[in-house]
């Protein structure tokens, strides 16, 4: 068969194992790292399918004592990781099984961090450092299970957590958040719907862009960067259109944990910009980003001639540099079926200028090509939002 040669066992950035099927070694990799009654972390949408309740009763059936969370909003709150918190040691839990998409993964990685901390969550923002006050020893091992191929949080340090009461994003980092072991399985993602399909897909391919245009030296992300922009070239179109096909599902998987495992070179101004919008809107981390996507090429325009020649090529483009990657991208999200204007997903202008001075102090707003003041992030957003490319 011919997925048999995707079935392997990686250790890059950490212990992964790849291959169709491979959900039936979760509680195994759960007794690997030592846990005897894990907390398997998930939203409600998933937490009602039947692949939910395969998991927990596999894991069961190994006399793992597995509980599950299910209170995670679309994008996690504070308050979702506290409650994860407190489910975990109402139920005597030793670890946690992160299952789902990048918010479930998100806050599954933020529940196992705060187990052991006796400080609020915010004093590990991903500010200084922070990362410093962390108790180690405190933290709960995890296994993540990823359902979308998008955030790559599976193979993250970090989440993205938001503060209600700040009406802000906010980067909750610790080098030792990345899991411990990781299933790709594409069979989790087969029931994916093709609008979810295309925006995780296309927010796995804004990792790898905006990584690869960081001005950060980092060639090894770069060339994880490239590929995986190629992964998702000739993947995402047949992910969406044909959501059984199983190879470009697991495909879309890898090129997602390699957007996240490049962007350790910085991102840009699409999540400096997204992050708010999210936070203000609610909306779709992955659909902003792929929106906001041609725009921000068109700004940073100035600094990235070089790399958009090389990636042109790499891509095997027709025509060359800036045009060909901008026209690349066009033609992409309108054959995924991906919004042209943030006004089209419902994003109005009554926050313009709050939006840009959000954008402005953003932490990946520091690794943008071009350092963008609020007042250009706000003019920025405006053309987004009017889809006046």
């Amino acid at each position: 068969m011919i997925l048999d040669q995707y079935r392997m066992n990686w250790n890059y950035p950490t212990s992964m194992r790849v291959g169709v099927g491979r959900i039936s070694e979760l509680a195994e990799a759960c007794r690997q790292l030592g846990m005897r009654a894990p907390l398997l972390c998930t939203d409600p949408g998933l937490a009602a399918l039947p692949m939910i309740d395969a998991a927990l009763r596999q894991c069961r059936d190994a006399g793992l004592n597995a509980g599950l969370f299910s209170a995670i909003k679309g994008n996690p709150t504070g308050a979702n990781v506290m409650d994860g918190v407190a489910a975990f040691k109402a139920g005597g839990h030793d670890g946690v099984i992160a299952f789902g998409g990048g918010s479930a993964l998100d806050a599954g990685k933020a529940i196992a961090l705060m187990v052991g901390q006796d400080r609020p969550l915010w004093d590990f923002e991903d500010v200084g450092d922070n990362a410093s006050r962390v108790n180690v020893a405190g933290m709960a091992p995890v296994v993540a299970v990823p359902t979308t191929a998008g955030t790559g949080s599976e193979v993250g340090r970090a989440s993205v957590i938001t503060d209600d009461a700040a009406h802000i994003k906010r980067i909750i980092f610790h080098a030792r958040m990345l899991p411990a072991l990781v299933i790709l399985d594409p069979e989790l993602t087969v029931g994916l719907p093709a609008k979810l399909t295309a925006a995780t897909g296309m927010d796995a391919l804004s990792h790898s862009l905006e990584a690869f245009c960081s001005p950060l030296f980092h060639p090894m992300a770069e060339g994880i960067a490239l590929e995986g922009m190629r992964l998702v070239q000739q993947y995402l179109p047949r992910a969406v259109s044909q959501g059984t096909d199983v190879e470009a599902r697991l495909q879309m998987l890898v090129a997602s944990s390699m957007g996240a495992t490049a962007f350790q070179r910085g991102l840009g101004a699409m999540h400096a910009l997204a992050h708010p919008l999210g936070a203000l809107y609610d909306a779709h981390h992955g659909l902003l980003n792929a929106v906001l996507m041609p725009y921000v090429l068109v700004a940073n325009r100035g600094a990235i001639e070089p790399q958009m020649e090389k990636m042109a090529r790499y891509l095997a483009l027709p025509g060359s540099g800036f045009e060909a990657v901008l026209d690349w991208v066009l033609a992409l999200r309108s054959e995924v079926g991906i919004a042209h204007s943030l006004g089209e997903i419902g994003i109005d202008d009554a926050r313009i200028e709050q939006v840009g001075r959000m954008a402005e102090v953003d932490p990946s707003a520091g690794t943008n090509p071009i350092a963008f003041s609020a007042a250009q992030y706000s003019a920025l957003f405006e053309k987004a939002l009017r889809g006046a490319l």
